[in-house]
């Protein structure tokens, strides 16, 4: 599975502000109040040709009365007990701080890559007054400032370096479904009620799967291999927080799937928590089916699935080609159509387009309706093909590709799913030089 990097420290030192460089977008929340970065936020970079998954966690603050905090607290901890490797983060303006000492013995108990990164040092006097962070007894250290990237590549190199190679995976025939969701969404029973026996014990108490298991499901006509994300494990040393590690295994279960069932609780709605699962998926470029779960529970009306869909739909814009299945799994309603729906995504995300079709097809509609100009420059689109990706990605050749902007994008994203059917699955478009 792919590697994680959790960004942790006390509050207002940065992380977010490194975090949202390090993607390359602005996602997470950066500002001077302590405790902004409430829900955890998740990306993915790359350095040297390496990807990792990144976590940004909230301030660490040992001992805090704040109940909110403590949250926090448990947070980071559980980050650091999934992580391969932990960038600790400190500010240089204000010194080492109790709280500092608190994360940093923390983090000496930990048998894995540690990288102190102290941020904010833009000048040689603060270059200077780094050095009392040895005290923190973590060894060497690299100076930051994450407002402007300065001496993030020194800390990248070393911290790929340190990253375990990640074996390839030999690429199995058959296609793999990962089962998402929040806690007690009935991920689990949706699987036993699949194969047809109690392959996982299912309890109404949130987190009772501990570990991600693979089933190779092989009935109807269908075969592909099943795997229950759930993904809690019970750690001695590590308060809980089952929200929170449902997301961090989902993340490595996500990265190496064809097609994500993102089964869901009717009762609740497509809650937060959901929703970052679903972009997680989304941002890896998976195929995803929306299952909404305990269907039967629900007072119902002969407009209640449209208001349902339309609620989900404004959520996930502008993705909003997913499936989205009303199933029970307690009395096996449209169970089966799930599986459907999921086979027909995950051959929509391996779907082949000729390139003579691709061009037949959408140059004229180009032709018609071409991107506005630019500083009076007018971009032609000369030729389109799709590119040997595991994942429908096409390329637009050009003669100003710099000139097309987001708005065409997804103009072309669209007529491509109006004549191809990438149903429930991302399309990515990118413009190059002719």
């Amino acid at each position: 599975m792919g590697n994680i990097v959790a960004i942790v420290g006390r509050p207002n030192v940065g992380k977010s502000t490194f975090f949202n460089r390090l993607i390359q977008r602005r996602e997470a929340i950066v500002d001077a109040v302590s405790g902004v970065t409430r829900d955890r936020h998740y990306g993915k970079s790359d350095w040297n040709g390496k990807e990792f998954s990144l976590i940004d966690t909230g301030g660490y603050v040992l001992g805090s009365d704040d109940i909110f905090e403590a949250e926090i607290d448990k947070q980071v901890e559980l980050a650091i007990d999934e992580a391969d490797a932990i960038i600790f983060m400190v500010d240089v303006e204000a010194g080492v701080t109790g709280m500092d000492e608190d994360v940093a013995k923390l983090l000496r108990k930990v048998d894995k890559p540690v990288f102190l990164a102290v941020n904010k040092v833009d000048n040689n006097k603060r270059a200077e007054d780094a050095v009392e962070f040895y005290a923190l007894g973590l060894g060497e250290y690299y100076t930051i400032a994450s407002i402007n990237g300065s001496g993030t590549g020194d800390l990248l190199d070393a911290l790929v370096e340190a990253l375990p190679d990640v074996e390839e995976e030999e690429k199995e025939e058959l296609p793999r479904f990962a089962v998402v969701g929040r806690p007690n969404a009935g991920k689990s029973s949706f699987i036993n009620a699949l194969i047809g026996e109690d392959r996982y014990i299912v309890t109404d108490i949130a987190g009772t799967t501990r570990d991600s298991i693979d089933t190779k499901y092989n009935r109807f006509g269908f075969e592909f291999n099943l795997v229950d994300t759930a993904g809690i494990r019970r750690k001695a040393k590590v308060k809980e927080d089952l929200e929170f590690y449902s997301v961090m295994r989902s993340v490595r279960a996500i990265e190496h799937c064809d097609v994500c069932l993102l089964v869901m609780d009717a009762t609740r709605g497509f809650d937060g928590q959901v929703q970052n699962i679903f972009w997680l998926a989304e941002r890896n470029r998976k195929g995803i089916v929306i299952l909404v779960n305990k269907w039967d529970l629900v007072d119902k009306d002969n407009k209640t699935i449209k208001e349902y869909e339309r609620v989900i739909r404004r959520e996930i814009e502008p993705f909003t080609d997913v499936p989205i299945v009303f199933i029970s799994v307690l009395n096996k309603q449209r169970i089966f159509k799930a599986i459907e729906t999921a086979v027909e995504v995950y051959q929509n995300r391996t779907k082949r387009i000729k390139t003579s079709q691709l061009n037949e097809i959408l140059l004229p509609i180009i032709e018609q309706n071409p991107p506005p100009a630019y500083k009076g420059k007018y971009v032609k689109i000369k030729y389109i093909m799709q590119l040997p990706t595991p994942q429908p990605q096409f390329a637009f050749f050009c003669n100003l590709p710099q000139y097309v902007k987001e708005p065409y994008k997804r103009f072309l994203e669209n007529k491509l799913r109006e004549h191809f059917d990438f149903h429930g699955v991302p399309v990515s478009v990118y413009m190059r030089k002719k």
